[in-house]
C-alpha cells in the first residue's frame, strides 16, 4: 500500500508545500496518512464483515448509474494516470541513466511492467514491493535525514498544524494528495491473494494498514523537509516531476555525487513501485466491475477477477500501450478536463459510502463505524468535496 500510494502525486504536492511554506506545513502528511488510514480500513472492514468487495456493496446498494459512472472514471483515469506514472518513471531514470531518452526510459518502464505482471503473481510482486520499499525509505529518510532541523522547528511542524496566509489550497492538495485515490481499493483484492477473510482477520488487516500509513505519512513529511529545508530557502518553487529533480541537484552541492545519487534513487523507487501496484491492482477493478456489469454470480465472478482472466490480461495491455500516445500529444486538453471532472468526486463518493454502508448493521454487524470513524469520514467528504469543488471551479476557469 504505502509503496503504490507513494507516487509522483504525492511527492509533488508534498514538495510544493515544503517549497513555498516550508516546515510549518509538515503535519499535513501526516495528517492525509491518517485520513487516509481510515478510508482503507473502512474498505477492509466492510471486505471481512460481509465476504465482498466495496464496489459490490456499491453495486447492489446504488445500482447501475454508480457501475456506469466508476467504469468511465476508471478508464479515464488509468489513460492518464498510466501516463504521468510512466512520464515520471522516465524522469528519474533518466536523471540516473541520462543515456536513453525520457519518453525511452518511460515505455521501457512500461514494458517491463506489463511483462512482470503477466508472467509473475502475487508473491513475486509482494517481494519485489517489499525490497523497493525499503530502498525508498533509506534513499528519501536518509536524504532528508542530512538536511535535518532543530528538534524544535521538526515538533511545531508535526504537532502545531498551522496554514500561513496563501497557503490554504496547498495545505488541502497535500492532506489530500498523500497515501493515493482509487488504489486504495486495490488492498480489498491483495487482501483476497493473501487469503484474508472473515472478521478474525480485522485486527491483522489494521496493522498491517497502520504499518503502510506510518511508511507513507514519514515519506511525505520527509520530502516536506527536503523542499523545505533545501529550495525554500532558495526560493525555487516545484512545477512538476522536474521539480523535485531540482532537490537533487542541491543536495549534489552540498554532499557531492553520492548524495544526488541517494536521493534519485529514492526518487525513482518511488514512481516506479507506484507504476508496479498501479499496474498490478487495477486490472482487477476493471475486471470485477465488467464481471459485476454481466451479472457474473459466485465463482464466475472470481473468475473474471483473476490475474489469468482475459479481461484483467487485456486491461493490462490497454493501461501500458495506448497511453503513451500522451507522451506525444502531451495530454489532450479534454481528457485531463474529463478526468479533474470524474476524479474530483471519487474520493469524497468514497467517504460518503463508507459512512452509509459501515453505519449498516443489519450488513456489518459488530464491525460497524464507531464515533471515531464516523467523525473522521466527515472530516474526508469536508475536505475532499471543497478539493472536488476547487478543482471543478479551476477546470471551468474560475481560478
Amino acid at each position: 500500500m504505502a509503496a503504490t500510494g507513494v507516487g509522483a502525486g504525492d511527492l509533488i504536492s508534498a514538495g510544493k508545500a515544503g517549497a513555498e511554506f516550508g516546515l510549518p506545513l509538515l503535519w499535513t502528511a501526516a495528517f492525509g496518512a491518517v485520513l487516509k488510514f481510515v478510508l482503507a480500513e473502512g474498505v477492509a472492514r466492510w471486505q471481512l464483515a460481509t465476504g465482498t468487495t466495496l464496489m459490490e456493496g456499491w453495486t447492489r446498494a446504488f445500482g447501475w448509474p454508480v457501475r456506469i459512472w466508476f467504469l468511465v472514471y476508471l478508464v479515464v483515469w488509468t489513460f492518464v494516470v498510466a501516463a504521468a506514472l510512466l512520464s515520471a518513471c522516465g524522469l528519474a531514470a533518466h536523471a540516473l541513466v541520462p543515456s536513453l531518452s525520457v519518453n525511452l526510459w518511460a515505455a521501457l518502464h512500461g514494458v517491463l511492467c506489463l511483462v512482470f505482471v503477466l508472467l509473475e503473481g502475487y508473491g513475486p510482486f509482494e517481494r519485489v514491493m517489499k525490497w523497493a520499499i525499503g530502498a525508498m525509505f533509506l534513499a528519501i529518510v536518509g536524504s532528508a535525514a542530512l538536511r535535518m532541523p532543530d528538534a524544535g522547528s521538526l515538533l511545531r511542524g508535526l504537532a502545531v498544524p498551522s496554514v500561513p496566509g496563501g497557503s490554504l489550497l496547498l495545505v488541502m492538495g497535500a492532506v489530500g494528495g498523500v497515501g493515493g485515490t482509487v488504489t486504495l481499493l486495490s488492498y480489498a483484492y491483495w487482501m483476497r491473494e493473501k487469503g484474508w477473510s472473515g472478521r478474525e482477520w480485522l485486527r491483522g488487516a489494521r496493522f498491517d494498514l497502520a504499518v503502510g500509513y506510518v511508511l507513507t505519512g514519514i515519506f511525505g513529511v520527509a520530502i516536506i523537509l527536503l523542499a523545505g529545508q533545501v529550495l525554500f530557502p532558495r526560493g525555487i518553487r516545484i512545477a512538476g516531476s522536474t521539480g523535485i529533480l531540482d532537490m537533487a541537484g542541491i543536495l549534489g552541492e552540498s554532499f557531492g555525487r553520492t548524495g544526488e545519487l541517494v536521493f534519485l534513487v529514492g526518487f525513482w523507487a518511488a514512481v516506479a513501485t507506484s507504476a508496479l501496484g498501479v499496474w498490478q491492482g487495477v486490472p482487477y477493478l476493471f475486471a470485477h466491475i465488467i464481471g459485476l456489469m454481466k451479472g457474473a454470480p459466485g465463482a464466475d465472478a472470481e473468475r473474471e477477477v483473476s490475474t489469468r482472466s482475459r479481461l484483467y490480461r487485456g486491461y493490462l495491455l490497454f493501461m501500458t500501450f495506448p497511453p503513451m500516445l500522451l507522451f506525444l500529444a502531451e495530454r489532450p486538453v479534454f481528457l485531463v478536463v474529463l478526468y479533474a471532472a470524474l476524479g474530483s468526486i471519487f474520493m469524497p463518493f468514497l467517504a460518503v459510502t463508507l459512512l452509509v454502508l459501515n453505519n449498516k448493521k443489519a450488513h456489518v454487524g459488530a464491525l460497524a463505524n464507531g464515533p471515531l470513524s464516523n467523525l473522521f469520514l466527515v472530516l474526508c467528504v469536508a475536505l475532499f468535496a471543497y478539493l472536488a469543488f476547487l478543482q471543478v471551479k479551476a477546470q471551468l476557469g474560475g481560478g
